[in-house]
């Protein structure tokens, strides 16, 4: 049996002005699903989660949570959702357990409900232990970890996630998402969260890919990794100038871009072969060292980029 959708939002726009910063979306998202929005800065990724939780009204459209009504049905659609922002505010002189009682208030749990809750969510985040501290000496990690316990104390059945891990350490990251793998692994919760790193959205179910207010893509990693499948080519050379300005000027070559010590090179179809020859050839004339030159699986910053750069709609 098909998991209930949680998320269900129909032909959305929102303009402010002359701006359309969101133009005709449509998302599904059952229980059970973590979706990753991406997309470059500007493309309307925190004015859709806006949409969906009812933080901004809607020029056009309909968004339903859990069965619910957001702009018609607006307080049992709420109760439905977990919402942590891009800038999460929290009262810096409370403690870590002052502040999770607030919000734990402010979503209806009595007296009698908020304290077990509140301990329950945060030993799932990993704060049990920092209930006396107070938030304003909280690391950035900490208060990530926080706000997501704040977005989780009435048990949603949908978590809206704008960026949670922006400026937080590799670790904390790490922690974080085993934190919604867990939750989601339940089955009863859908998430969706907007990301700037390709490694979170490789983790998500599937990925929706938006620029200039418009959802240009969907599907899962391996179905949008597909789309440059034997188009990707691996270079590893000195000096790197030259590699730079040969791959970057072969007929074949549609862009090139640094990872680390080494390039990726998107091959236009059907000519692979035809580019390794030439710049093998080209590579040796010239007097560089070539290392390797292969073809190897693309990644989801592949996909990213070359959705960006409009060759691949």
């Amino acid at each position: 049996m098909a998991a209930k959708v949680l998320i269900d939002a129909r032909n959305l726009h929102k303009a402010f002005g002359d701006l359309q910063a969101v133009n005709d979306l449509t998302l599904k998202i059952p229980a059970g699903e973590i979706y990753g929005l991406v997309g470059p800065d500007g493309a309307g990724k925190t004015t859709s989660i806006r949409l969906l939780c009812g933080a901004l009204r809607l020029n056009r459209g309909e968004v339903r949570v859990a069965g619910y009504d957001v702009y018609r049905q607006t307080e049992q659609a709420r109760a439905q959702i977990g919402y942590l922002p891009q800038r999460f505010s929290l009262y810096e002189d409370l403690t870590v357990l002052e502040n999770i009682r607030f919000f734990a208030e402010t979503r209806g749990l009595s007296s009698a409900e908020w304290q077990p809750r509140c301990m329950e969510i945060l030993r799932f985040v990993g704060l049990a232990e920092f209930i006396d501290r107070r938030a304003g000496h909280l690391s950035g990690g900490m208060r990530q970890k926080l706000g997501l316990a704040a977005a989780l104390v009435h048990r949603p059945r949908v978590l809206l996630l704008d960026e949670p891990t922006t400026g937080v350490d590799p670790v904390t990251r790490q922690d974080f998402w085993q934190l919604i793998i867990h939750l989601v692994a339940q089955g009863r919760v859908a998430v969706l969260v907007s990301t700037p790193y390709m490694d979170e959205a490789a983790r998500c179910t599937r990925v929706g890919f938006m620029r200039g207010g418009r959802l240009v893509v969907e599907g899962t990693p391996a179905e949008l990794v597909a789309r440059l499948k034997g188009q990707v080519l691996e270079l590893v050379g000195q000096p790197l100038t030259l590699m730079r300005r040969l791959s970057s000027s072969d007929q074949g070559v549609e862009d090139s871009q640094m990872f680390g010590d080494r390039m990726h090179l998107r091959v236009r179809k059907g000519q692979m072969k035809d580019v390794i020859k030439r710049l093998k050839q080209r590579i040796r004339d010239e007097g560089g060292e070539l290392r390797a030159l292969r073809p190897i699986q693309p990644s989801l910053e592949d996909v990213f980029i070359a959705l960006v750069e409009n060759n691949h709609e």
